[in-house]
């Protein structure tokens, strides 16, 4: 465990620092205040998404607490992009990258000013594992507040969210619904601020960061809208001033095993494809060594038991009713499944904090360990001669559990997306959307807006897909993203020709397509990358970004 002997804002205690102190001043800071720790309120306020859009208020309360704690806190902004909002656009290119530019916008913040320690605030998809990256990389005591999940909307007295505004594109598009349906499911997905409800995601995010012991109780789960919300914040401000009065850094809480409960709790609830990518980057973060095969060992051992939307009934306020996430964990703990002797940021141990929490309230529908949805966790790791070095599949819900069938070849989302909307696609074809991975997008673009037109089609277990590009955690049916190495790379899949054969098993592990190495060692004789004639934040991704089976970091 680290302890500090001295701030870092003891930097400006030098009669030297006369014009350094002199412009703190200015923001109200006293004599008193020099004499205690500098806290960074990191906001991701913004008006750009209903995810973030009430994150200042938020920030406000983490300030307040803080100031109780016995700190100096400053607020500061960082930026978000909205994935829902720029699904199926060219502006999803930018989505990933935004991880990078938020982690490297709190690190040059907090590194700048000095700051002693770091409350993080984030709404939308990139901001956990973005705020978390940064975390990582200060290695300062640090608490990390989620900006809690968005209510349901309703619609003849049903639960709708934005995964059904997209599928509902595909429903009009194949004659289900009418314009004015479509319309009403558009004007009531979102009713006010908050992350997207299902198990995507941002709740899959807060739900990791939380079991790996970096926010407090219950904060993963409480709703955006609520008084529990601005308390956590509250909470956060007086816990970031414990871990500095104790010495406690992100290192000492974000062990190989904080990592393994994290991925135990995303297979629990049946978690994003995403969790995969971001927990692979943030454990580089602090040098852990997390791998690929870390996911499927744990996988083979932990039951999906959560009946959560995409692949269930419920959305995340539901689950904080009926216990939240400290409820689930404190099965899974129970069970055996958890380490209970990991650090967090209350300053006690998973354990302890748990026995403080709620068990799941009785008659509760959402949570059965005994009645899951699958024996194991549902983010499968698949390899074959399609990926090498791996990809990965969401199997939860889904009766098909293999499909093999012709290569239908697209080298954009745009073009495989009107190819299923023009009718264009059978049953039995499986889709390849290729050059859209972290350097061929660049940026690995997610691919909801296709899926979810496929399943409102009726296709959803009827024909395969297959990406270089990631998947919203609101995607589900048969489809597999990651795969590595990415086609802008000469991996595999850029090889690939219309009518190849591809098998996708999700039982045997397996992406393949029936060709021989010799084969595709001809064809890579007649390959060259693409040109991408990229400028600005894009080229600069895609010159330094690693593969997805790294977790698609920049450092």
């Amino acid at each position: 465990m680290s302890h500090f002997s001295k701030s870092r804002s003891s930097v400006f205690d030098d009669v030297n620092r006369a014009p350094n102190r002199a412009m703190i001043r200015a923001m109200g800071i006293t004599d008193e205040d020099f004499n205690k720790p500098f806290v960074g309120i990191a906001s991701t306020w913004s008006e750009v998404t209903p995810c973030n859009m009430h994150i200042d208020e938020l920030a406000r309360k983490a300030k307040q607490g803080t100031i109780e704690g016995g700190g100096a806190p400053f607020i500061f902004n960082t930026i978000t992009v909205s994935d829902g909002i720029s699904m199926g656009t060219e502006g999803m290119r930018y989505s990933l990258p935004s991880r990078e530019v938020i982690a490297d916008s709190i690190e040059t913040v907090v590194g700048a000013q000095n700051y002693d320690g770091v409350v993080a605030i984030g709404g939308c998809d990139k901001n956990m594992p973005g705020c978390m990256i940064a975390i990582g990389r200060l290695n300062l005591p640090a608490v990390f507040v989620y900006g809690g999940t968005i209510r349901p909307g309703k619609v003849d007295g049903k639960d709708i969210d934005i995964v059904s505004a997209f599928e509902a594109v595909g429903k009009y598009n194949n004659g289900d619904i009418n314009r004015e349906e479509l319309h009403t499911i558009e004007c009531h997905a979102c009713p006010g601020a908050g992350s997207c409800g299902g198990m995507y995601t941002a709740n899959t995010m807060a739900s990791a960061i939380e079991a790996m012991g970096m926010s407090l109780p219950g904060s993963s789960s409480n709703p955006a809208e609520t008084e529990e919300k601005l308390q956590d914040c509250i909470e956060a401000g007086h816990a970031v001033m414990n871990l500095l009065n104790k010495g406690i850094t992100p290192k000492d809480i974000m062990t190989k095993k904080a990592f393994e409960n994290a991925i135990t709790v995303v297979m629990a609830l049946g978690g994003s494809t995403n969790a995969v990518l971001h927990l692979l980057a943030m454990a580089h973060t602090v040098q852990v060594d997390l791998q690929l095969d870390d996911f499927e060992r744990i996988r083979k051992k932990v039951p999906h038991i959560a009946d959560l939307k995409p692949s269930g009934r419920f959305v995340m306020e539901d689950l904080s009713k009926v216990g939240g996430v400290p409820a689930v964990m404190k099965l899974l703990l129970d069970k055996g499944l958890l380490h209970g002797d990991c650090l967090t940021v209350t300053g006690k141990t998973l354990e302890e904090n748990l026995t403080e929490c709620q068990s799941l309230n009785e008659g509760q529908e959402i949570i059965s360990f005994e009645q899951p949805k699958r024996k194991t966790g549902p983010l499968v790791i698949l390899k074959g001669n399609l990926a090498p070095e791996g990809a990965l599949a969401k199997m939860s819900g889904l009766k098909i559990k293999k499909i093999t069938g012709p290569a239908r070849v697209f080298d954009s989302e745009t073009d495989a997306t009107s190819a299923v909307l023009n009718n264009e696609i059978h049953p039995g074809d499986v889709i390849v959307i290729r050059y859209v991975g972290p350097k061929g997008g660049p940026g690995m673009a997610e691919m909801l807006s296709i899926t979810a037109i496929v399943v409102g089609k009726g296709l959803g277990e009827k024909v395969g897909l297959i990406t270089d590009g990631r998947f919203s955690g609101g995607t589900h049916g048969l489809v597999v993203g990651h795969i590595s190495p990415e086609a802008q790379v000469g991996g595999p899949i850029a090889l690939i020709k219309e009518g190849d054969m591809i098998t996708i098993d999700s039982e045997a592990q397996v992406l393949a397509v029936d060709l021989s190495s010799e084969e595709f060692d001809e064809r890579l004789k007649n390959w060259s990358a693409p040109e991408q004639h990229l400028k600005g934040v894009l080229a600069k991704y895609a010159r330094s970004v690693s593969s997805a089976s790294k977790g698609a970091i920049t450092d």
